[in-house]
């Protein structure tokens, strides 16, 4: 007769997450080695409800920031979108719950106006995870009537660094306004009247 090996549940604590991928952030690549940390966290939604809670409200949770590493919890409204954007830094995105969909975008390199055009799209839900470059350019859109929360974790401070946004109708790239984009999270649950 051969025994089952019984397998421990995984439990996600804020401090642990936030510890291992400050831990890894000195690694080489860093970036992929976060990213395994950030697989195994939404592997098991229900332990990040356990911790975090279940998200009833639009908003950016600063996790951890600092000038390396930066890690927020990000719940997107209902029906949500967040205009094309860069970071200027690799990031890694880990939805837990509700749906993500991802435009991505590129310059065009003919264009003296920074305009870009439309290049691929994905589409992230529970347990999925998604490694972005320090070049890429992409929108964020919550499709659902539900809210969704994702991990995402960026190689610097996501608050602080230089960055650009580009106009939803004419695609002409602007400077990126951190405090009208943290503003919009609140905007969204006015109008659900949260």
């Amino acid at each position: 007769m051969v025994l089952e090996e019984r397998k421990e549940p995984m439990t996600f604590k804020v401090e642990d997450f936030v510890s291992n991928c400050k831990e890894a952030a000195i690694e080489p690549d860093a970036s992929s080695s976060i990213a395994d940390i950030l697989h195994n966290a939404v592997s098991d939604p229900e332990q990040l409800h356990l911790e975090l809670g279940r998200p009833e409200r639009a908003k950016i949770e600063k996790l951890y920031v600092s000038a390396s590493l930066t890690i927020i919890n990000v719940i997107w409204a209902p029906l949500m979108t967040l205009l094309p954007h860069n970071h200027n830094m690799w990031a890694l995105i880990g939805v837990y719950c509700g749906r993500e969909n991802n435009i991505f975008w590129r310059r065009i390199q003919s264009d003296h106006d920074g305009r870009i055009e439309a290049i691929g799209a994905k589409s992230l839900g529970p347990r999925d995870t998604q490694r972005l470059g320090s070049n890429i350019i992409h929108s964020v859109t919550n499709p659902t009537s539900n809210f969704t929360g994702a991990l995402h974790v960026y190689g610097g401070d996501f608050f602080a660094m230089d960055r650009s946004e580009w106009d939803p109708q004419t695609l002409e790239e602007l400077p990126y306004d951190v405090a009208k984009n943290i503003r919009l999270f609140e905007q969204e649950n006015a109008r659900l009247g949260l």
